[in-house]
């Protein structure tokens, strides 16, 4: 294939921006990462972030298909070593001076799964093993990704995105559980529901269903111990070296702890951090020295 004639530069102004422009408290954590790192965790955040975009967009389907699959075939010249995309020709290019273990190709195209399970008209979990497949691609394979950047060893980084990634995408799930009903998506597993006689197939059942709650309840036990197994494995590990992923957690078991105190069945109301709290995180994991 032809090489790519991206100019380094514009492709660094091109994540960077992506990353400034998308809002995220977790750009402080990002910063404080050495150059290199810094930059290409901006790719993977950008890589992220545009298939992200295309499954939340309003497009029809076949056409949100064929953009993931366009980008399925530039996952596959990032791993060819012709890449054309900025993102990916800098993912390419950042990535040969990283010491420590490198991306792997299923990690992308894992988040290109999740992207398309995302990106149907209607979404239904069947049962916990789909949820926890889910779960690897949307947010796991994010993880070690991201580890890859840190410098994290394959076994420690795996076991922490694991870990982490089930959390915080467990708590996305309880917390947006109004809002993803709104699109008719139900990402609590309809055997669980169907099995409180909830019907999955009417979303005001669902949520008006005082058993709703009770799902979630279980649900908020499996990310409670989540939580508390990222908490074990990154404290055996280089907590500098994982600050971004750190930074991240603290701020999901604010938002979890809301939650629980709120209830699992109050789905209207929004839970979320306020701008105090955003700035303290920032400061506490993202500016301080360690």
């Amino acid at each position: 294939m032809e090489a790519s004639t991206v100019d380094r530069r514009d492709a660094e102004l091109y994540v960077t921006q992506a990353v400034r422009g998308s809002g995220s408290s977790f750009y402080w954590g990002m910063r404080k990462l050495p150059l290199q790192r810094r930059i290409t965790m901006y790719a993977v955040y950008a890589f992220c972030r545009a298939v992200d975009d295309i499954a939340d967009g309003d497009s029809p389907v076949e056409d949100k298909l064929r953009q993931l699959a366009e980008w399925r075939g530039e996952v596959e010249d990032l791993f060819s070593g012709a890449p054309h995309h900025p993102i990916t020709v800098l993912l390419h290019e950042s990535a040969v001076g990283l010491s420590g273990p490198t991306f792997r190709k299923a990690d992308f195209l894992a988040v290109i799964d999740g992207m398309e399970m995302d990106a149907r008209t209607r979404v239904r979990i069947r049962d916990d093993a789909e949820l926890s497949l889910y779960c690897d691609r949307v947010a796991c394979a994010v993880g070690r990704l991201s580890n890859c950047v840190f410098g994290a060893e394959c076994g420690f980084g795996d076991a922490v995105a694991k870990a982490l990634g089930e959390a915080l995408q467990l708590t996305n799930i309880l917390r947006d559980i109004e809002e993803d009903a709104m699109r008719d998506r139900l990402y609590l597993p309809f055997e669980r529901l169907r099995a409180c006689g909830i019907d999955v197939d009417d979303m005001p059942s669902v949520l008006a269903s005082p058993k709703t709650g009770g799902v979630c309840a279980d649900l908020a036990e499996i990310a409670s111990r989540r939580f508390a197994e990222a908490h074990t494995l990154l404290a055996s590990g280089d907590r500098r070296a994982m600050r971004p992923a750190v930074m991240m957690m603290g701020a999901y078991e604010r938002v979890f702890a809301k939650l629980k105190a709120r209830g699992w069945d109050r789905f209207r109301e929004r839970v979320s951090l306020t701008k105090p709290e955003k700035l303290w995180i920032a400061f506490r994991y993202g500016i301080l020295p360690p």
